[in-house]
């Protein structure tokens, strides 16, 4: 087997391997073998089918096969060996001959390859960053308290409807009526909690049950009906308010701080001002340290100002793409996919000479930490450590979601060790002026 590089004008190489029949035979022997105790041909027994007839019939194929199958993993073996950084995949050229399996013993076939340009670059304190620490503002506080405490909250009798309370209602028209039935304000828009607002039990007033339940399904069971026969029910109900009920904090005492902190870390409306302010900044904190990294991967792009085979990128995601797109949709979001390309050939070369490592230990904290956040989203802010272990190893058990993880966690570690290279100045900003910022990374 013989491998020869040539290189093309644009960013690209081809490799010809020229593959003899002292490289294949003994592949196409094997195969032609399976066939033989496979093949189901009439006039022979199963397995008896004489090798001069599968050859006949069989022969021209797997050379076919087994030929390109040793040229292409030679070409593998040829980058890996010489050390050549390639981007996206080998492909068959266009400048492939025709081959004849049927009369030629050797055969050559060509490959060609995107070269992956050289990273060179310099990083000084001339090179400046700002780091952007987004300012706990009260909305904040009051949002995340009033999240947080909702978990422990009661509804409580009031009075009179102001504006997110929970109403019990009878529902009563010509041909039903409809007893106990709920009515969530919170649930509303401002505009279409307006009819409802002042209102005490026992008043009375004429609605619309289709624009009072969106939702057929919930509609239907409000109505004790089946979605079917919703058609045939007329809209028009008269609505008598029987309770109304608001959501009320629960009182910050000895019993409340040890239901919500029962591992003793706040015991107090000081400590528990202090827990909401530590556990917002976290949050923001992953903000500004997201918002950091594209200012540092954008700094490094420019800088590197790497020039890439496109034109062979194209062709190479129309076909791995299989025909899902066109070359009109390729083209319209190529620029995007260039700079996530450059980027991933800057973070491969810091990851290669800084010799950065993703441990698996790592790997299962984060996949921790995602299971933590996922688990926090439904109102379960304290998990067993073995349910989270169990969470986080079925995350990594995927393939793609493994491989999501160790991407960031690589991207991470690049970030990191570039950082002590560059002048860093620290910023304290408001939400409003961080949205700002981070606007032109957006869409």
């Amino acid at each position: 087997m013989n491998i020869v590089r040539e290189n093309l004008d644009d960013l690209t190489s081809l490799l010809k391997v020229t593959v003899g029949e002292a490289d294949y035979n003994e592949a196409v022997d094997k195969t032609l073998r399976q066939y033989k105790k496979k093949a189901n041909i009439p006039g022979f027994r199963p397995g008896m089918v004489p090798m001069g007839v599968i050859n006949k019939m069989y022969r021209r194929g797997a050379v076919a096969e087994e030929a390109y199958k040793m040229a292409s993993n030679a070409c593998f073996d040829y980058l890996e060996k010489e050390k050549i950084n390639y981007i996206g995949d080998l492909l068959p050229s266009d400048r492939q001959q025709p081959l004849d399996f049927e009369n030629n013993t050797e055969h050559e076939f060509v490959f060609e390859f995107g070269v992956s340009p050289e990273v060179k670059i310099e990083l000084g304190a001339k090179d400046k960053l700002t780091r952007y620490t987004i300012e706990v503002s009260k909305e904040m506080r009051d949002g995340y308290r009033k999240s947080f405490l909702g978990k422990f909250g009661r509804l409580v009798d009031v009075e009179k409807v102001e504006g997110e309370e929970a109403l019990t209602v009878t529902l009563d028209s010509e041909a039903m009526k409809v007893e106990e039935a709920y009515v969530g304000l919170v649930s509303m828009s401002e505009e279409e909690r307006k009819p409802f607002l002042g209102k005490k039990v026992g008043d009375q007033m004429d609605v619309n049950i289709n624009e009072l339940y969106k939702n057929p399904a919930q509609r239907a069971a409000i109505l004790h009906v089946k979605e079917d026969e919703l058609a045939g029910i007329a809209p028009e109900f008269k609505l008598t308010v029987t309770k109304i009920r608001k959501f009320a904090e629960p009182e910050l005492n000895e019993e409340f701080f040890k239901m919500a902190f029962p591992e003793g870390n706040v015991k107090g409306e000081k400590e528990l001002d202090a827990w909401f302010d530590a556990q917002i900044s976290k949050d923001l904190a992953r903000e500004s340290d997201y918002l950091f990294l594209l200012e540092m991967r954008d700094m490094l792009v420019k800088k590197a100002n790497l020039t890439l085979p496109e034109a062979f990128l194209k062709r190479w995601l129309y076909t791995i793409n299989e025909g899902k797109f066109t070359m009109e949709d390729i083209e319209k979001d190529f620029a995007g996919f260039v700079e996530m390309m450059k980027w991933n050939i800057i973070q491969k070369h810091y990851i290669q000479t800084l010799e950065l490592n993703v441990t698996k230990e790592e790997a299962l904290e984060e996949a921790k930490s995602l299971t933590r956040m996922q688990f926090a989203q439904y109102g379960m802010g304290t998990v067993a450590d073995d349910m989270l272990a169990n969470y986080a190893n079925s995350i990594l058990e995927n393939k793609e979601e493994s491989r999501k993880i160790y991407e960031k966690l690589y991207e991470r570690k690049v970030v990191d060790a570039l950082t002590p290279m560059v002048k860093v100045s620290e910023k304290s900003v408001s939400v409003e002026e961080f949205g700002k910022l981070a606007e032109k990374y957006r869409g």
